[in-house]
């Protein structure tokens, strides 16, 4: 199983704003993303994470993926 963590944050609302993900390998290789905008939201960047760390795969694979963000989870 291959496991991917996100997180995103924002300082002010609308604000600049990052987002990041650690994606862990069953080999234990890991693959670090990230990027970030001038004026977004929190909600936006925890997006944003779980986003790019999907498009990362070409093809369907078994992931576990950990958020803190209850809007992501629940969306």
């Amino acid at each position: 199983m291959i496991e991917i963590f996100t997180d995103g944050a924002c300082s002010g609302n609308p604000g600049i704003g990052g987002w990041g993900v650690v994606i862990i390998f069953e080999n234990k290789e890991v693959i670090y993303l990230n990027g970030g905008e001038n004026s977004t939201t929190n909600n936006r960047m925890e997006l944003a994470a779980a986003i790019n760390a999907l498009k990362y795969f070409e093809k369907s694979t078994n992931i576990s993926l950990v958020t803190d963000s209850k809007y992501v989870k629940e969306g």
